[in-house]
């Protein structure tokens, strides 16, 4: 709401954060506005590059306005999401935010050798473990290296034709709040299946598992009701995909015919249906190291 932006900047704004594309996995139209805006009020705009999968090699943001940016090593650049991680993130900034950086830096001398460099201005200082997730970071340079800027450009293009095919795919199965083309990641509503049979989206998601797939997030992003958020990546076939779009037709189908076998879901693995929120509250931690 371009609208309520301007009406809610003032220069008592330290800076702005924009996902880009957002977490309904849509390129926002009123960028050149809302930029336009967080200039007129000097307010520095921040790009959360969370969604970065999805325009590599396609726009750049600093282009778009962005003073500073940070990517996901850890979604983007090959490690794993999540429990398959550990995360690690790169922060980027234009040529006006370099002296605010942290320190020290990495230079590079006119030799070619490389120098830590404490000469910034208005630097803090050390904020944090300087080299960070080490491994992580040479992991990422290695892919970006591997596969190139056309390598690059064939993520983006190809995580975007997986979502968008998941898209039509289910369209008539479940509800989708923005029905229209998508970047990297789709978004649908199990608002329907909620309301005529009491099936939640946590109850799609545990049928999934009984399917064999990794159930997707639900119940984000916050702003859609009952959320399922698919984001299929640009490394999964259009087999494995296939297969994900039947199992769930065949859930939506079984929540109007025979709603107690999603409701019961999944009756295959050793743990079906752990109390979460008291597992959350509640920890016992175990380690076992017996031989």
């Amino acid at each position: 709401d371009v609208a309520l932006f301007r009406e809610k900047m003032s220069n008592e704004v330290a800076g702005v954060m924009l996902t880009l594309p957002n977490t309904l996995g849509i390129f926002p139209r009123g960028m050149e506005e809302i930029v336009r805006i967080a200039r007129k009020h000097d307010a520095p705009l921040y790009n959360d590059g969370a969604n970065l999968n999805a325009i590599l090699g396609k726009t750049r943001p600093g282009d778009i306005g962005f003073d500073i940016v940070h990517m996901n090593l850890h979604k983007t650049f090959s490690t794993p999401h999540g429990g398959g991680g550990p995360g690690a993130g790169v922060v980027a900034v234009s040529a006006k935010m370099l002296d605010f950086l942290p320190g020290p830096s990495v230079g590079r001398r006119g030799d070619g050798r490389y120098f830590l460099d404490v000469r910034r201005s208005d630097t803090i200082g050390p904020v944090a473990s300087f080299f960070g997730n080490f491994a992580i970071l040479v992991r990422a340079y290695a892919y970006i290296t591997m596969i190139g800027r056309e390598g690059l450009i064939d993520v983006s293009e190809k995580a975007v034709l997986n979502a968008n095919y998941i898209r039509v795919k289910l369209r008539d199965y479940y509800d989708i709040p923005h029905d229209r083309t998508c970047m990297h990641e789709c978004v649908f509503s199990a608002k329907r299946q909620v309301k005529q049979n009491g099936v939640h989206a946590l109850d799609i998601a545990k049928a999934l598992i009984e399917r064999g797939f990794h159930p997707p997030t639900v119940y984000f992003p916050l702003v859609v009701e009952e959320a399922i958020m698919i984001e299929p990546t640009e490394t999964e076939s259009k087999e494995t995909i296939d297969a994900f779009i039947d199992a769930m037709i065949e859930i939506a189908a079984l929540a109007e015919s025979d709603q107690g076998r999603i409701l019961n879901a999944p009756n295959n693995p050793p743990v079906i249906r752990p109390d979460e929120t008291r597992a959350a509250r509640d920890l016992k931690l175990t380690c076992n190291l017996g031989g």
